[in-house]
């Protein structure tokens, strides 16, 4: 049987403090097991989790907000798509006032 543990001893395991453990989870960037009573149970996959977010921080110095909006690019097609379509407008001055057009058309249709 797996070792479940407590948000103090995962956050002593991986070296996050018990309280940036409860924001990732806010953030959706770690999913914990509860208890009935709602107790956060860490199990292996969310230690083994833990420890590569702070790998990936440190290897590409990114902040924990970015890799929380690059989840919700992720999970929302709509908004992938809309970032994506303000890049490419950026690359060339021709696709950027494409792009305002079709915000335009959008807001008018509203």
């Amino acid at each position: 049987m797996e070792e479940l543990l407590t948000v103090g001893a995962a956050a002593r395991e991986t070296g996050w403090s018990a309280r940036m453990l409860r924001y990732l989870e806010e953030n959706g960037l770690v999913a914990p097991a509860r208890t009935r009573s709602g107790y956060r149970l860490y199990g292996l996959a969310e230690v083994n989790r833990l420890r590569s977010l702070r790998d990936l921080r440190s290897r590409f110095g990114l902040e924990l907000a970015e890799l929380a909006f690059s989840r919700r690019l992720r999970r929302e097609p709509e908004l992938r798509s809309a970032v994506d379509a303000w890049l490419a407008a950026g690359e060339d001055a021709r696709s950027w006032v494409e792009w305002e057009q079709r915000k335009h058309e959008r807001l008018l249709a509203a």
